[in-house]
């Protein structure tokens, strides 16, 4: 049995797709002086409600715009209180993530008459590239929300830095006196990036409930918000080096699937990605803390 091969490869991208997005919402908040905590929440209420509007409609195109505008709108939760009120944004963002593990237990109860789990034979999950009459070697089994992840990381990355409104939204993260000086609405920046986290784990949700499986489970989204805030710490809010932290986390889950099949026991494959992590992130402090030793001597 190959442990790295290009199944390997293609369970990476499934894995990471749904951080990818996460984090992409995070990094905008944060390139917008916002430190989105959220995402765990949007996450999880993205996977939650793609299931829904696709089980309502009997589309998953349709859930997946359900997730995309019901997250944004959740994304409210965190927007009003933390931009227009001032609030704690990192204590609104346990309480937005608190809201939608319960929330969406209920719901799923009230609503799709299931506890714990809900999944049916009726409910249609995202077409991969295969089902369309696409054999694309890697993506075949992949949904089309798959490449979506890291296209969009390209045009965020060009965006935030050749274009005059993705210039000025850094412009309010990093210098907001001087982006008040020039008229510059910093609120306003700040509501929009918010809510486009939202939509981005909206998509991201959807990924996971739609593309990666086809259920809703309570709690589904397993921590994967989390670790898009490490991926956006590790990248230092940059495209490039987030999408990196991002597809190093999924390349961990694969691998510790796969070393299931090897005799790995569960419990140490499920908590591999987290640990590596985790570890990513102690090495990334210590070697930041290195170089302004460095600097101050």
């Amino acid at each position: 049995m190959n442990v790295v091969d290009l199944a390997l490869v293609s369970a990476t991208l499934t894995a990471s797709a749904p951080v990818v997005f996460a984090a992409l919402g995070g990094l905008l908040c944060q390139t917008a002086g916002v430190f989105n905590m959220a995402l765990e929440g949007q996450l999880l209420w993205g996977a939650f409600s793609g299931v829904l509007f696709s089980h309502l409609t009997g589309s998953a195109w349709l859930g997946v715009v359900g997730a995309v505008v019901t997250t944004a709108v959740y994304a409210l939760a965190l927007s009003v209180p933390a931009v227009a009120f001032r609030a704690d944004p990192v204590v609104v963002a346990v309480g937005v993530n608190l809201l939608a593990l319960g929330l969406t237990a209920f719901l799923m109860r009230v609503l799709l008459g299931a506890g714990g789990v809900y999944t049916s034979p009726d409910l249609p999950g995202l077409p991969t590239f295969a089902k369309l009459g696409l054999d694309v070697p890697v993506l075949g089994p992949q949904s089309p929300l798959v490449p979506l992840a890291p296209l969009l990381v390209a045009v965020t990355a060009w965006w935030l830095a050749r274009t005059r409104s993705g210039l000025r939204l850094r412009g309010v993260g990093g210098h907001p006196e001087a982006a008040l000086s020039l008229g510059l609405g910093a609120d306003r920046y700040r509501h929009v990036a918010v809510l486009g986290a939202g939509a981005l784990c909206g998509l991201g949700g959807a990924q996971l409930a739609l593309g990666n499986v086809t259920l809703f489970s309570e709690g589904m989204s397993a921590g994967r918000g989390w670790v898009a805030v490490v991926a956006v710490m590790l990248g230092g809010a940059w495209p490039w080096p987030v999408l990196a932290a991002c597809l190093l986390f999924g390349a961990a889950e694969a691998f510790g699937f796969r070393l299931q099949g090897l005799g790995l026991p569960q419990q140490a494959a499920d908590a591999a990605p987290y640990v590596i992590t985790l570890l990513a992130l102690v090495v990334a402090a210590a070697t930041r803390g290195r170089r302004r030793l460095l600097e101050a001597s």
